[in-house]
């Protein structure tokens, strides 16, 4: 990982006067730390819920038992609604969610629970921010660590794309 991609994200946020929230699954906390990894990102990065088992994504984000019967996991709803209910969740009082950015990520990480429809390495990755909400699907092809690092890094990327003007992910 490249230390630069975590201090773009972090200057920008900084020079907005922005802040981060993450709600994290199959990265069990690596983009949390890949953010603090980074001198001074207490100024910009708030916390994060590590919600691995569904259980802990409805009672810490909100995500509705509906979704994750329907849809499951791993899918756009539930990531979208993670994103949303960190950023709800972790808004300190008195401070303005116009100023939040959350970030999730649900995905199978492996090497098992895969399936034909959602294979190891399928990963959703989500954004809710003051402009709307959106989210991205990738494929990772490699083993265990390495898709968690591509999904951490990615997330990275989205944040910076957005701050950059770029939009809301699509896909």
């Amino acid at each position: 990982m490249d230390d630069s991609l975590s201090a773009t994200v972090g200057r920008l946020l900084r020079q907005r006067g922005l802040y981060l929230v993450t709600a994290e699954s199959c990265t069990g906390g690596l983009l949390g730390h890949l953010i603090t990894n980074v001198p001074g990102s207490s100024d910009y990065f708030l916390g994060g819920v590590v919600a691995y088992a569904d259980s802990v994504k409805q009672a810490l984000l909100g995500v509705r038992a509906e979704t994750l019967a329907q849809f499951g996991a791993v899918s756009r709803e539930t990531v979208l609604e993670m994103a949303r209910g960190v950023r709800e969740r972790l808004c300190p009082p008195g401070e303005n969610m116009a100023r939040l950015i959350g970030v999730a990520i649900s995905g199978i990480a492996g090497p098992g629970g895969g399936t034909a429809e959602k294979p190891v390495g399928f990963t959703w990755i989500a954004l809710s921010t003051p402009d709307g909400d959106g989210a991205c699907s990738y494929q990772w092809s490699g083993q265990r660590l390495q898709n968690k690092h591509a999904s951490a890094e990615q997330a990275l990327r989205l944040v910076l794309a957005y701050l950059e003007g770029h939009g809301l992910p699509t896909g």
